[in-house]
């Protein structure tokens, strides 16, 4: 399936070219994460399955950050725009990227991207990563958190099924709750399989369509705005004082 990371055929990519690939990568997400830091931006990796609900999300945070915060988003997908016109639509200025075959983003392609806003003052920077559970979690793009859309439909084994994406995600946001009593769905096994595989196991139900869970997404994520804000507070104090020499 993707002609980088080798998904598709475990002998595709050999294990130190793979290596290679990985560190440049690394390399240009720190550059990123530094690029974000200057401009005071937290940066968001929204990552899930195909139809998850991933716009849905940041149309709902358009709604609800929209009127205080700015906000930008930079889509991928295999094929097409439509994430991003979407996006657009609810007001949030949005690079649209094409992988072709590549089933994730990477870090230079959110380089590229990000400097299309290099006009616009930012405090939140959404990237809604390739749909997939799989190679997404493998690179590093600079991001401040990682938050992963498991929705409802999708059952309550996908963190056991795929753990490394779970076990890299700062909060797991379950959508499409508004669907639960139509579902043959255990919350308790999603909260077990969490507990098993995040370090520090966050869980947040959300209905993009009913609203439910909406707000509070928005204020976790204002507390990463707040922190971000006081660590560059600080960084500011410590580097106006004068050095004492003895």
């Amino acid at each position: 399936m993707c002609d980088t990371c080798g998904c598709g055929d475990p002998e595709l990519v050999a294990v130190d070219v793979q290596e290679k690939i990985l560190a440049g990568n690394d390399r240009t997400a720190a550059h990123n994460r530094e690029h974000f830091r200057e401009r005071g931006v937290v940066a968001v990796n929204l990552m899930g399955s195909p139809g998850s609900g991933k716009t849905a999300v940041l149309e709902a945070m358009a709604r609800v950050l929209g009127p205080s915060r700015r906000l930008a988003a930079i889509t991928g997908d295999l094929e097409t725009d439509r994430d991003a016109q979407r996006l657009r639509a609810a007001g949030i200025p949005c690079v649209g990227v094409t992988t072709g075959s590549a089933c994730h983003l990477d870090a230079e392609m959110v380089h590229r991207a990000f400097h299309h806003f290099a006009g616009l003052e930012l405090d939140y920077l959404f990237v809604e990563n390739v749909g997939n559970l799989v190679c997404p979690a493998v690179y590093d793009l600079g991001q401040a958190v990682s938050v992963v859309a498991l929705s409802v439909t999708e059952g309550e084994d996908k963190p056991l099924k795929y753990p490394v994406m779970f076990r890299k995600a700062d909060l797991v946001l379950l959508t499409k709750v508004d669907l639960l009593p139509h579902l043959d769905f255990d919350l308790g096994a999603v909260e077990d399989a969490l507990a098993h595989v995040m370090p520090q196991p966050a869980l947040l139900r959300l209905s993009a369509r009913t609203g439910e869970g909406v707000d509070r997404f928005g204020d976790w994520l204002e507390e990463r705005l707040r922190r971000r804000q006081l660590l560059e507070e600080c960084i500011g104090h410590a580097a106006s004082r004068p050095l004492l020499l003895r």
